[in-house]
């Protein structure tokens, strides 16, 4: 069974640098962590690109605008009515606690910022700790789908595990270094996606070799 070292190396080794989270600044990342929930990035992107033309790519528009004008332009993301609401929550946070700009929260404890956007209404753990580690540069690990789907399959986690104790594991086991966790979710992300699916891809998987769930 490899370590979750070897499996990052693996990883690297067969993608290499990912350059992710693809956005021009932190609440734009902020926006795509709401706006990706349950839908491809494809989709994100144009519902951003839409904000982007319309001007409205800021706290102070975002939260000023009609609800249901907000939806029209999110509409590829899909959920658009659930998000546009959850959007103007994050910016309703920001331009309370943070004047707008989510760099002015830079002098917060990141357990205490964690704790924060957790309350913010539609922002779960994810999107809370996406925000962190790619929008404040937050040596905190992010957890998705993909990541439980692979690491089970590996046997390096235990099936039906919380949120919180994957994250643990996660952090006990490599270096706690924004970068390394950056390029790490990244990667789990391009695995997840092209091979291994629901119903995986393990012929050309770059895993295949360590993987005893592509052996069995």
């Amino acid at each position: 069974m490899p370590t979750f070292q070897e499996v990052h190396d693996a990883l690297f080794a067969a993608f290499g640098h990912q350059r992710w989270w693809p956005a021009d600044t932190p609440f734009e990342v902020a926006v795509g962590a709401v706006l990706t929930q349950n839908t491809a990035w494809t989709n994100v992107e144009r519902a951003i690109a839409n904000l982007r033309e319309a001007g409205c790519l800021d706290p102070d528009a975002l939260h000023a605008m009609d609800p249901g004008d907000l939806g029209a332009l999110i509409r590829p993301a899909g959920y658009f009515n659930v998000k546009a609401q959850r959007l103007q929550a994050l910016c309703a946070f920001l331009l309370d606690k943070a004047d707008g700009a989510l760099e002015n929260l830079a002098d917060r404890e990141t357990f205490q910022l964690r704790d924060d956007l957790l309350e913010v209404k539609g922002v779960g753990e994810e999107t809370a700790d996406s925000i962190l580690l790619y929008a404040l540069d937050r040596p905190v690990f992010v957890v998705d789908a993909y990541t439980r789907r692979i690491f089970e399959r590996l046997g390096l986690l235990d099936p039906g595990l919380g949120y919180g104790a994957i994250q643990a594991a996660f952090e006990a086991a490599l270096p706690r270094d924004r970068a390394l966790f950056n390029e790490y979710h990244a990667l789990i992300v391009a695995l997840g996606k092209d091979y291994c699916k629901p119903r995986p891809r393990c012929a050309p998987c770059p895993l295949q070799p360590v993987c005893p769930a592509a052996r069995a």
